[in-house]
Formats: structure tokens, C-alpha cells, sequence
């Protein structure tokens, strides 16, 4: 089974995921050793580079037990132009799963349409499945069920936005994403998203409108990987999108910040925010690693 996106995934798979992840975060934490799977080997393949994704992944898989291969995009055929089907076909002879961060999201297709072991989707341009899982993790600790709250998006309509929107739809919970026109998240995914959702799934311009009475609020950054040469222009287009004190003080008195990092402090976030008592970034980054263990544990037993 691959996990290419969260469309592919009913409410109730995705609850799993968080469920098992809390279990195992708080077993590690009470002095479990899993080895659940030891003896199994995954291939880390990166065409974009993680400091964050790579040791999340890699550390969740060495506390189950298994091994890891670490493979930059230019040390891959990717580089080299072979076809994709072929080096799927050969990856699955030698290693037990393949985790992909890249740029375009048919290449994770591609590779799980001929892979005979699981593909799971570290981030594409259009997707970042693991990332939401982890965020909606980190949310179910500190505010409980997600069918009760309202969550926010701030910024860029990108891969993360396009997954949080998907996350919404399968888990019922309302989601209003204030993004600058031209920066919209995608228009398929979005609409597609909208005509299954049980609570509204609403694009906006205005930012205050978006996180009023929000118990969750996201920021990311502006320029992503790959986006450099934008990265001045967008920065004067994003400037009001800035989750600073001013923004929070319209959410929920209680609303909690989310930031997959790194942060540009001072522009997508300021430091003051990021360092403040309603910040969970880095309890966020830590859950990274537990629900990676529980993708691994599921895709790959």
C-alpha cells in the first residue's frame, strides 16, 4: 500500500495513523524498545534535501528496528534519465519501501504505479501527506479532536495548503485558508475537496478573516525549494500574510501556531510568535518522527 496523498485515505485510516503514533510516542517515552521492523530496509531517495524529513525518518525507522539507505537524487538514476519504471522495478528487489521527496508529484506516482513495495511521499510540489499527518497530531495533543476545531492556513496556497485541505475534507473539520490572488492552492484539489466536506473548506484574502476565532493557525514559508528567484517579489506580495501578535490576537484566545520549519523569522512568522507560549513548533517537529514510525510500521508490516 502507498501513500502518495491523503486523498487515497478514508476518515478513519487517517485517525488511525494519529492514534497509533500517540501510542507509540508515549510508549517510547515510557522506555519501549519496538523492534517491530527489524530486518526491513527502506530507501530514502531526495531529489530535494531535509534536514528535518531526512532524520525524522531515519531515526523513526532505527527505533523500530529497521535500517536505512540514504539516496541524494544525484547519487540515483533520476539524475541519469533512466526510466522511472525500471528503477522501481530493480529498488523493489533490494529494500522493503521507498520514501520520495521531490519536485513533481508523477514521479511518486510513477514510481508506486511499478514499485512492489510501499511508496510513501516525503513531499512533492503538490502534495506533503507526512507533514499534515504530524501537524494534525501535534493538534489532537494539545486541543483534541479535530471535528471541533477550526483551523487556519496563512500564505502561500502550496503543497502544505493542498494537503490540509485534503486533511479537512477526510476529517471533517473546517479549514479557511487566506491566501494573495495568484498564490491559490490547487483549483481541482480545492474544489474536488469542497464538494465532499462536512464543514466549510473556504479560500479568502484577508488573513484577519481566516484565523478569527481559529483554534489552529499555520504559516510556512514564502519562497519554497526551488522558488528562489521568486523570493523577493514574493516577499513584498506576502507582507500582509505575516502571523505576527497583531494576526494571533484575532484568533481563539487559546489558538495554538504551526510552523513545519525552518522559519524565516520576520517574514512568514515573527520571532516573537515562533518563540511564544502559543507556538508548537517544536513539538511539531518532534511528532514528526513518531508518525513516521507509524507509516512505517503500517506500510511496511
Amino acid at each position: 500500500m502507498h501513500l502518495t496523498s491523503l486523498w487515497n485515505f478514508s476518515r478513519a485510516e487517517l485517525a488511525a495513523y494519529i492514534e497509533r503514533a500517540l501510542t507509540l510516542k508515549a510508549e517510547a517515552k515510557a522506555g519501549a524498545r519496538h523492534q517491530m521492523l527489524a530486518g526491513k530496509v527502506i530507501g530514502l531517495v531526495f531529489e530535494k534535501p531535509s534536514t528535518r524529513t531526512r532524520v525524522s525518518f531515519e531515526a523513526a525507522m532505527y527505533a523500530l528496528g529497521g535500517q536505512v539507505i540514504y539516496l541524494p537524487g544525484r547519487d540515483t538514476q533520476l539524475a541519469r534519465n533512466e526510466p522511472l519504471k525500471d528503477m522501481a522495478r530493480v529498488m523493489s528487489r533490494y529494500i522493503h519501501g521507498l520514501v520520495v521527496r521531490t519536485y513533481g508529484q508523477e514521479i511518486v506516482e510513477e514510481l508506486a504505479r511499478y514499485a512492489t513495495v510501499p511508496v510513501i511521499n516525503a513531499l512533492t510540489d503538490l502534495h506533503h501527506p507526512c507533514q499534515i499527518l504530524s501537524d494534525i497530531m501535534t493538534v489532537v495533543e494539545k486541543r483534541g479532536p479535530m471535528a471541533n476545531l477550526k483551523v487556519a492556513w496563512v500564505g502561500d496556497g502550496n503543497n502544505m495548503a493542498n494537503s490540509w485541505i485534503q486533511a479537512a475534507c477526510r476529517l471533517g473539520f473546517a479549514l479557511t485558508l487566506a491566501c494573495p490572488e495568484g498564490y491559490d492552492p490547487d483549483a481541482a484539489i480545492l474544489k474536488a475537496a469542497q464538494a465532499e466536506a462536512v464543514k466549510p473548506i473556504t479560500l479568502v484574502r484577508d488573513p484577519r478573516e481566516a484565523v478569527r476565532e481559529a483554534q489552529v493557525i499555520n504559516a510556512d514559508v514564502w519562497a519554497s525549494m526551488g522558488q528562489e528567484a521568486e523570493a523577493e517579489a514574493r516577499i513584498r506580495v506576502f507582507q500582509p500574510y505575516q502571523v505576527n501578535s497583531a494576526l494571533l490576537r484575532q484568533a481563539d484566545p487559546e489558538a495554538i501556531v504551526l510552523h513545519c520549519l525552518p522559519a524565516h523569522r520576520g517574514e512568514e512568522i515573527t520571532d516573537e510568535v515562533l518563540e511564544g507560549p502559543q507556538s508548537a513548533a517544536w513539538d511539531q517537529a518532534e511528532n514528526k518522527m513518531h508518525i513516521h514510525k507509524a507509516i512505517l510500521e503500517r506500510h511496511l508490516l
